[in-house]
């Protein structure tokens, strides 16, 4: 079994020959973010459970393809009144969409070791495109495990 480790948002490439399927290893990998609060201070926080599969084919990186899913019930930002808030009605409303999802549509290169990922972005049962900014490719590196390796992928979205 290969095993992702992502450092920010979810995706993953390689400089292997062929394409290879990795499912994202929940170990090491976790869905962070950070919000301006009232203009004043920045909220960063963290989803506890970050699911997925990415395909990569570095031959021909625009047949790559990355699937995940984000459990919003474990947001964590260290404030358990706001990670409240967070989960209702408000904002996310996880009691009726408990996840959010990704799925790509398009991989292109962006420079050496860097891509953009393109995919529909689902929170609230809405779907909005965005663009991930992936960075930090690492080769395959085997282990106890299995094989592994990681990238980290920010965008910006607005809610």
């Amino acid at each position: 079994m290969h095993r992702l480790i992502l450092a920010i948002a979810s995706l993953a490439l390689s400089a292997a020959c062929f394409a290879q399927q990795w499912q994202i290893d929940r170990a090491h990998s976790a869905a962070q973010f950070s919000v301006r609060h009232m203009m004043v201070s920045t909220v960063r926080g963290h989803f506890g459970k970050l699911t997925g599969t990415v395909i990569y084919d570095p031959a021909k990186p625009a047949a790559s393809s990355v699937q995940a899913e984000v459990d919003v019930t474990t947001i964590d930002t260290r404030e358990p009144k706001r990670d409240a808030h967070l989960k209702s009605a408000d904002f996310f409303d996880a009691e009726k969409h408990p996840t959010m999802t990704f799925k790509s549509t398009k991989v292109e290169p962006a420079g050496p070791g860097k891509l953009k990922l393109t995919g529909d972005l689902t929170i609230r049962g809405v779907t909005k495109q965005v663009v991930f900014d992936v960075d930090g490719l690492t080769d395959p590196v085997k282990d106890k495990a299995g094989l592994r390796m990681g990238a980290s992928a920010t965008a910006k979205i607005s809610r």
